[in-house]
């Protein structure tokens, strides 16, 4: 096994099937990221959602897809253009992977609402990983969503940070008043058609408990893109307390901490959830412009 792999392995608990997929997915995404590095993607594009705030500002959950951002709308750009780059990378650390382009059939809410409808979306799918490890389960495929919008919305900060595993690399990240912006836009205007999406809910009081300003201006930009900003006038600190509260005030808080709890190390920390706490949580939102 490479040395650097074995190293980002002995990071975490295998001592569990679930725990070795985890880590074994994690794993994964950081040397993708590492070639995309090397490709020169990230002058194009950015980091952002959850897994970018997992490996770049210490959240505390696992987070299965990889989404990024292109810097100025590009309809023309294709993700393929990278795959020699990240299967390099990925079997260089001895994994066999194959990548696979997923083209959509139709659109969804959650494109419609987080993904853009020219969005390029490519699959990871990650084979034969057993070899690794006799905890892994045999053939066991791992899958790693890699989004792209090509269409993003204006306004928003990216800035450089520093990853050190496998090795040294450097990637452009929204900055976090502006991942804070994607995270309520999800929140906000997210349809599930009655799924609860709790990882919202929990990123949602890791940004306030961390005392990350919002970038209100491209929450703003995110929601008229969508469709959601029905407002007249621009976006303030009551409209968005007003929409939030309505939002809290329908949310089904015990499917929240179900759908959260198979990502967090201890679910324990959600037992204190309830529609009165996220009332709480939100009169401490700070806002970086206003």
């Amino acid at each position: 096994m490479n040395e650097a792999l074995r190293t980002m392995l002995n990071a975490y608990n295998l001592s569990t099937a679930a725990a070795a997929t985890d880590a074994l997915r994690q794993i994964i995404q950081e040397i993708a990221l590492l070639g995309l590095s090397r490709s020169n993607f990230f002058t194009k594009a950015a980091f952002y959602g959850g897994t970018a705030l997992r490996i770049f500002y210490g959240l505390d959950r696992y987070s299965e897809d990889m989404d990024f951002s292109l810097l100025q709308p590009d309809a023309s750009f294709d993700l393929a253009e990278y795959k020699t780059f990240l299967l390099q990378d990925l079997e260089a650390f001895g994994f066999e992977v194959s990548f696979e382009k997923k083209e959509k059939k139709r659109a969804s809410p959650i494109e419609s609402a987080f993904l853009k409808t020219d969005t390029k979306t490519q699959y990871l799918m990650i084979e034969d990983v057993y070899a690794l490890t006799d905890r892994f389960p045999m053939r066991q495929a791992i899958r790693i969503k890699i989004e792209v919008d090509t269409d993003p919305p204006p306004g928003f900060d990216t800035e450089t940070k520093y990853h050190l595993r496998p090795i040294p690399f450097s990637a452009n990240v929204y900055a976090m008043p502006d991942l804070f912006a994607g995270k309520m836009h999800a929140l906000l205007c997210r349809d599930w058609k009655g799924r609860v999406k709790g990882r919202d809910w929990y990123d949602f009081v890791w940004y306030v408990s961390r005392g990350a300003p919002l970038h209100m201006a491209h929450l703003e930009a995110r929601m008229i893109q969508s469709g959601h900003g029905v407002w007249s006038g621009k976006l303030t600190p009551e409209l968005f307390h007003g929409l939030l509260e309505e939002r809290i005030g329908m949310l089904d808080v015990f499917a929240a901490r179900d759908d959260v709890a198979r990502f967090l190390n201890d679910p324990a920390g959600v037992s204190i959830w309830s529609r009165d706490f996220f009332m709480a949580v939100a009169n401490k939102v700070r806002f970086a412009d206003w």
